[in-house]
């Protein structure tokens, strides 16, 4: 089997492991459903009395308080993803199997997030984003190309997203423990997404720090290109750079982990 092949197989695999939990997509489904109301009633009354927050009118906050939704499990936002896989396997030795395997460690783990990705984004994320744009205004386009462009958009995010999680899943090389590091994955992800609010509305400081941060590649880039308040080719700039950098930063992780567990006798 030829290596792309190798590796679209996993990504297969990982998309049909995922499909075998209806009843927890079933739940998810309402659950996005349900926080997307109450986050759309909340960012209603907020632009009432700030219009035009953080550059957004009230149908593109709207518009961004679903797709949040619809990306939340896709992009594994709070973890949750591949990378859970990975810390338990870490964590029990069982990672010294994955490393036996004839594929490369990142590149397997990779693929097997993307097809959980995508299965989110069909399962989980499009029912509760449908349900958006037929009871509430939102702000969508109608060009296919803007279409076209958002999901680039969206692949990229992807990377990014993986890229923060498998490093943070490497940690449990050192520390022994994933609870800490879930934890950290967390906060600082749906904080910095933009999950909360619209990283545009962040005052001073604390949004150019958070715009500048990997996490502003997951959320606030993807909603910018599909509503056209941000130039495609921009945020793709901004995220292929994020993705790259931690790929690499990953990589250079996963030599050292590596190297400890043959030190350790693994």
């Amino acid at each position: 089997m030829g290596t792309a092949r190798l590796y679209a197989a996993v990504a297969a695999g990982g998309f049909r492991r995922y499909a075998t939990y209806r009843a927890a997509t079933a739940a998810g489904v309402f659950t996005n459903t349900v926080f997307g109301v109450i986050i759309v009633s909340t960012y209603l009354a907020l632009w009432d009395e700030r219009p035009h927050l953080g550059g957004y009118d009230q149908t593109q906050a709207v518009t961004y308080a679903w797709l949040g939704q619809a990306l939340y499990s896709t992009l594994a936002i709070q973890g949750g993803g591949a990378e859970k896989d990975l810390m338990a396997r870490i964590r029990t030795g069982e990672i010294a199997i994955d490393l036996y395997r004839p594929a490369d460690l990142q590149l397997w783990w990779l693929a097997t997030d993307l097809g959980r990705s995508m299965f989110q984004l069909i399962g989980r994320g499009v029912i509760p984003f449908t349900f958006g744009a037929l009871v509430f205004d939102m702000a969508l386009p109608t060009d296919v190309t803007a279409w076209a462009a958002f999901f680039v958009a969206l692949l990229l995010a992807m990377f990014v997203s993986f890229g923060i999680r498998y490093l943070a899943a490497l940690g449990v090389f050192w520390l022994m423990d994933d609870r800490g590091i879930s934890q950290a994955v967390m906060v600082t992800g749906v904080f910095f997404s933009g999950m909360l609010l619209p990283l545009n509305a962040f005052p001073g400081v604390l949004g150019d720090l958070a715009r500048g941060l990997p996490w502003a590649a997951q959320l606030q880039m993807p909603a910018d290109v599909l509503m056209g308040t941000s130039g495609a080719l921009g945020a793709y700039v901004f995220q292929a750079a994020w993705a790259v950098a931690l790929l690499a930063a990953g990589r250079l992780v996963q030599q050292a982990a590596t190297r400890r567990v043959v030190v350790q006798g693994g």
